[in-house]
């Protein structure tokens, strides 16, 4: 029988997140944390999913090549580890592929060369995702290495939404266009909504609002994205935890002319100390919610903003698909406020937009209708899962390629 198991890794600049999974029933064996690499303070937290025993590791983590190591021991612990002939391969997560990358990638040295290019344009994330690729490329350079792109399902935008209004030479020399991003998660969400409908992707018209402490919203016609909030850089579009989300670009100007700051202030001011935190000091929707149910008046502000834009998205979107089968809402926020998903459909009836106060205040960690029977449209609740997408994807290709 053929290896088929998948290990997931996403590596951020102090951090790395696995799972290894089974992709002959989509199990999930083992999954962990690393967590303030090259701090005394490094934690390793890692739980064998077979039997539940979660383990912690407290103490300094030099490097990546260090935390792969003792995720690897981990692994190997539990029978699981990275030399098991039963793996068949490891899935990164990238966050940006620019235009080239549109479907996941076999690594190899001209791909790492592509990925390190695209660095001025994520340069945030690409370096972290690059270090965690070498790193697992040396402790197993005999095994298919599979990169997975943030930014691939938004490659079927057409050129229309794609495209800023400005010198097309100018944006082309620079790779100025909208990209978009948390694309596995649109991916997968939008795949599941359909099924959740007994639908086919290629049938199902799906609004698909990704709301974490980054938010995002896609319109997706028939599986293929047509357009997204996000843009060159994750800080276009919704109002986020810490990010500001839509701007008139004159802000900037303004701030830097009139308001003396330099552009590694703003830069800072828009996409750290803005959106949720920067209205009313917190970026947890739970504890806002808090300070709402208390009568704070700044945390209802930044609530009704956060909803205004919101809504005001979902309309957009309506217009461009013209049919919207469903409106499906992930991620921490989306998965786990019901005041959010009911403010944001409310007054849209018109649309057939309508969510039922009983279903809404459901929990549970399967995807689920809340809308009403009688509904034009579905609104779902549907928790994300770009782990299992990006697994799904590296043993489909991999699969391909043997």
């Amino acid at each position: 029988m053929s290896p088929s198991r998948v290990l997931v890794l996403n590596s951020g600049s102090s951090s790395v997140k696995y799972q290894l999974l089974d992709m002959r029933d989509r199990s999930r064996l083992a999954a962990g944390l690393v967590e303030r690499i090259g701090e005394q303070t490094s934690r390793l937290k890692h739980t064998a999913l077979t039997t539940g025993e979660t383990r912690e590791h407290h103490g300094p983590i030099a490097d990546h090549q260090s935390a792969l190591k003792a995720v690897a021991e981990e692994l190997d612990r539990d029978g699981l580890g990275l030399d098991s002939p039963e793996l068949a391969a490891i899935g990164h997560r990238v966050v940006h592929g620019g235009m080239f990358f549109t479907e996941p990638t076999v690594i190899d040295d001209a791909v790492l060369t592509e990925i390190e290019r695209l660095i001025p344009v994520a340069p945030l994330h690409n370096p972290a995702n690059l270090t965690g690729i070498r790193t697992a490329m040396a402790l197993r350079p005999d095994l298919p290495q599979v990169a997975v792109f943030d930014t691939a399902f938004h490659t079927t935008m057409p050129e229309s939404a794609a495209r800023y209004a400005i010198d097309p030479k100018i944006a082309d020399r620079h790779r100025i266009r909208r990209y978009g991003f948390h694309g596995t998660s649109h991916a997968y969400v939008s795949r599941a909504t359909a099924g959740l409908l007994g639908k086919a992707p290629k049938e199902v018209n799906v609004i698909v609002l990704h709301l974490g402490n980054g938010a995002s919203a896609s319109a997706v016609r028939g599986g293929r994205c047509v357009e997204t909030s996000m843009g060159l850089t994750p800080l276009e579009g919704l109002v986020m935890g810490t990010r500001s989300g839509d701007l008139d670009p004159a802000v900037i100007f303004h701030l830097e002319r009139v308001g003396g700051m330099s552009m590694d202030e703003i830069d800072t001011l828009l996409n750290k100390r803005s959106g949720l935190f920067g209205l009313c000091g917190d970026n947890d929707m739970r504890e806002i919610q808090r300070r709402i149910d208390e009568g704070d008046q700044e945390a209802r502000l930044a609530f009704d903003i956060y909803i205004h834009r919101l809504r005001k998205y979902i309309g957009a979107y309506y217009a461009v698909l013209g049919r919207v089968d469903a409106v499906a809402f992930t991620a921490g926020v989306g998965e786990n406020a019901a005041a959010v998903r009911a403010a944001a459909v409310a007054g849209l009836e018109e649309l057939g937009l309508a969510v039922d106060d009983g279903l809404n205040a459901v929990r549970g960690d399967a995807p689920r209708l809340i809308s009403p029977a009688s509904a034009r449209v579905a609104v779902a609740v549907v928790p994300t899962d770009e782990e299992l997408e990006i697994a799904t994807q590296t043993y489909a290709l991999v699969g391909k390629v043997d």
